[in-house]
């Protein structure tokens, strides 16, 4: 069951919003029932022929929208350490939510970003329109924002419409390590629910709350942090359930999303942890640096005890 654009001349409907797996699923389905939906965003990249339709639907309704969230002060203080790392030229990679907002709203004096990604929102938009936001630098699809998803709102969706400097891919392009090896400066940002001292990363499970899965965080850690002039950042609030709870741990309360082989830079409002490379209790003293205060002392203790006994 799949959402698409109105065809084009040649009876090509565009996958629109979400390309990542559509393609795909309809590839190996005994039956595809489309929602031709008018209001759907002719994009370029995934297409569907509509010979391989079986049954369509013709809509003409207002696709889901996914407004901005609210951007905080911690938010601003995480995207101010974060955007250090994403110098003119780079190649970003990021998802949608208030801090990777606030990260591309930190980026309007930078030049010639390119963008090769899973999903983008709307902050994609206030970069190209501001000039800042042009692929010209990249050594592959130069020119175009490599994306897999849409998720934002009319304004995004308008901008996206026959956008030839826009292509929707599957996973198997934007995930692909044959092709992120080719990407110089790559700087991947992803997001995590708590990190334990050696660097180790949850980013699926809060307590007895499952979250969501891993995604694509695995694959473009490993690109951003292996990308030549590239970083790879992990973002989160350094504190949890109004300020109770530090994200920065001595035991992940989770499953291992990212392990600490992977792990690159670590972002909170208190400042980054460069961890690549380093030792672990080396690891263990950045990390307490950009903890929360109120719990810095703990966690230096728990390091200590760690590292007496053996990580």
């Amino acid at each position: 069951m799949l959402q698409l654009s109105t065809p084009d001349e040649h009876g090509l409907h565009s996958c629109g919003l979400i390309a990542d797996h559509v393609r795909a699923a309809a590839d190996r389905a005994r039956v595809v029932l489309a929602e031709v939906n008018a209001q759907v965003p002719y994009t370029a990249g995934e297409a569907i022929p509509a010979a391989e339709i079986d049954v369509a639907v013709p809509v003409a309704r207002t696709p889901v929208e996914v407004a901005p969230a609210a951007i905080t002060e911690t938010d601003r203080a995480i995207a101010g350490h974060a955007a250090r790392y994403i110098r003119d030229g780079a190649v970003i990679q990021t998802g949608v939510g208030a801090i990777p907002d606030a990260i591309l709203r930190q980026l309007t004096d930078r030049r010639d970003l390119g963008v090769h990604s899973g999903m983008l929102g709307d902050g994609l938009v206030d970069l190209i329109e501001a000039g800042v936001v042009t692929n010209a630098c990249k050594a592959i699809d130069r020119g175009v924002s490599v994306n897999g998803a849409l998720i934002g709102t009319e304004r995004l969706y308008r901008w996206a419409h026959r956008n030839p400097a826009l292509r929707m891919c599957p996973g198997t392009y934007t995930h692909a390590d044959a092709v992120l090896a080719q990407i110089e400066g790559l700087v991947s940002i992803n997001s995590a629910l708590e990190v334990d001292l050696t660097g180790q990363v949850n980013a699926e499970q809060s307590g007895q709350s499952y979250l969501g899965g891993t995604g694509g965080q695995v694959d473009f850690v490993r690109a951003g942090a292996r990308s030549a002039g590239g970083h790879a950042l992990m973002v989160l609030p350094a504190t949890a359930r109004g300020g109770t709870i530090s994200r920065i741990t001595a035991n992940l309360s989770g499953p291992v999303t990212t392990a600490r082989s992977e792990v690159d830079v670590i972002v909170t409002e208190f400042g980054a942890a460069e961890l690549k490379g380093q030792p672990l209790a080396e690891r263990a003293r950045r990390l307490c640096a950009i903890a929360h205060p109120d719990f810095r002392e703990a966690l230096e203790r728990e390091a200590h005890a760690i590292s007496q006994r053996g990580f």
